[in-house]
């Protein structure tokens, strides 16, 4: 039987670079000069320390322009308050990788609302979906690209 499943992945090396990116242009930009701001990614949380919370939202702003020419979604990062800590100001960003169970469910409910004759499974973090027609399973993937879930969805594996 046909099937594919629906992930939400980041690709890190992609990230890893966006960063890299990111941290250089700080590096060279005029309104930076004498400002100790910088980024730093340890595994799916990423941190961004400068001065002042504008600062902060100036590289949060070159991030994301950074990401998007690397192809990475910028819906894929949960971004946290900016917190003062004495002369310092950060703030920390999350990678979302993977399907939460809340949205999961939504997501099923949302096929399952359709009356397509296709299964949804979880599986993890991510949901596996079979049905008897290659078109059935098309048509899921067009139903779910229409709506938002606040994350980007993928859909690999496809099998015949």
């Amino acid at each position: 039987m046909p099937s594919f499943d629906i992930v939400s992945e980041v690709d890190m090396h992609e990230m890893t670079n966006a960063v890299d990116q990111a941290s250089r242009e700080i590096g060279n930009r005029f309104d930076f000069k004498g400002v100790d701001a910088s980024f730093s990614l340890n595994d799916n949380v990423m941190t961004l320390t400068a001065e002042v919370e504008f600062q902060i939202n100036q590289m949060l702003d070159v991030l994301q322009n950074k990401m998007v020419k690397r192809g990475v979604d910028i819906s894929s990062l949960k971004t946290a308050d900016v917190e003062m800590v004495g002369r310092k100001a950060s703030m920390h960003a999350t990678v979302q990788q993977g399907i939460e169970s809340e949205t999961a469910r939504k997501i099923v409910k949302k096929v399952k609302e359709q009356k397509m004759k296709v299964q949804v499974a979880i599986q993890g973090d991510k949901l596996r979906v079979t049905g008897k027609k290659r078109d059935d399973l098309q048509a899921v993937i067009a139903v779910l690209k229409d709506e938002n879930y606040g994350l980007p969805l993928q859909y690999n594996n496809f099998r015949d």
